[in-house]
């Protein structure tokens, strides 16, 4: 008698940008393959012609990139946020962050960066093409993190897992090997640093986790079981031909798996492709949400107010000369906090003053 296979989950849809589980709202996973840089740090000009400047999304001249809402440079010039988070995981390229803080940033090559909005904070993300002499290639993860409402108005703040920091656990099998990055949440017994202050992921009850798992074709990897009955977690399965094998279902490439069985371990066998896997889990807030855009409250009348602050405020105003400023391309990875503390990856001192590209 062949034995009963337990039920752990389910096959879903990710759709586009990829859906939610529990406290966290979305993801988007963007790659592109920009062009060499111009001096501006931006493409050739003459590759903008026929693009729909300024709402570039959705790579309509198949060349393999886009511009998104930026002019010469792509990227997102400056937006609010309210009420939530965002942890952005920059796989390739960098990201040149600006805020209302008077905070600044660039990151890239595997570092990841999380902004507590908390009351509202601006931010510009723009993607220099630093490299003049070759293509450009960029990849990131921006996932959204719900803040509960004890948290919603807390000041707003980021904080850096630089790539040198981030914890990496290997896994290899007589075929393959695989890879965990934790940027949130135990994986075993790997603990990443801890989470912003007034995050939700600070909560020991919350049980989030934010894993991404790389697989060689034919390797194999188990993981932990959820800490909490309540906990939510899903699989987002994606690499072009990818299929895996999660305890005994097959997810394909742009599918996920939602784990029914929160305290069972998922035991993940790639197929004959490489394959990347990321993974979401966290107990749901429970309280009601209320999305307009980038602001994420409890109830339409926080919306509002949160937009009427916005009008009156500009959350503390803008203090760059451009609503996209980027940085010269030869200055390293660095973080200059809202505080003046600044850092680079190494954990000497950084200084490192805007560039503001004006086309002539």
């Amino acid at each position: 008698m062949n034995p009963v296979t337990k039920h752990l989950g389910r096959v879903v849809d990710l759709g586009h940008p990829w859906r939610g589980v529990g406290p966290f709202i979305f993801v988007v996973h963007h790659r592109d393959t920009y062009p060499k840089g111009e001096a501006n740090l931006g493409p050739d000009p003459s590759l903008l012609k026929g693009r729909n400047i300024g709402m570039d999304m959705s790579n309509d001249l198949g060349t393999g990139w886009n511009m998104y809402h930026g002019k010469t440079v792509p990227g997102f010039p400056a937006h609010p946020h309210r009420g939530f988070e965002t942890v952005s995981v920059c796989m390739e390229g960098y990201v040149d962050h600006a805020d209302s803080t008077g905070a600044g940033a660039r990151y890239g090559a595997g570092d990841t960066q999380w902004v507590t909005t908390g009351r509202g904070v601006s931010h510009s993300e723009m993607f220099p093409l630093v490299h003049k002499d070759k293509g450009n290639t960029f990849e990131l993860y921006q996932v959204w993190l719900n803040l509960p409402s004890a948290k919603k108005l807390s000041p707003p703040e980021f904080w850096m897992l630089w790539k040198e920091k981030t914890p990496i656990v290997r896994r290899e099998n007589n075929y393959g090997v695989a890879t965990v990055r934790v940027m949130a949440g135990k994986f075993d017994n790997v603990e990443p640093a801890p989470p912003p202050v007034n995050s939700y992921a600070a909560d020991p009850e919350s049980d989030v986790a934010i894993w991404l798992i790389e697989m060689e074709p034919r390797s194999s990897i188990k993981l932990p079981a959820c800490n909490l009955d309540t906990t939510q977690r899903l699989l987002y399965v994606h690499q072009p031909g990818a299929v895996v094998d999660i305890s005994g279902t097959a997810v394909s490439d742009n599918n996920g798996f939602l784990q029914e069985a929160p305290k069972e371990r998922l035991t993940i066998t790639n197929g004959p492709k490489p394959a990347r896997i990321l993974v979401l889990q966290g107990v749901d807030i429970g309280e009601p949400v209320a999305q307009h855009g980038p602001f994420v409250m409890n109830t339409q009348k926080e919306l509002e107010e949160g937009f009427a602050e916005y009008r009156r405020t500009q959350f503390g105003g803008w203090p760059w000369p451009s609503d996209q400023p980027i940085y010269p391309a030869t200055d390293p990875r660095f973080a200059k906090h809202g505080d003046g503390k600044t850092e680079l990856p190494e954990g000497r001192d950084a200084i490192a003053k805007p560039f503001v590209y004006t086309k002539a």
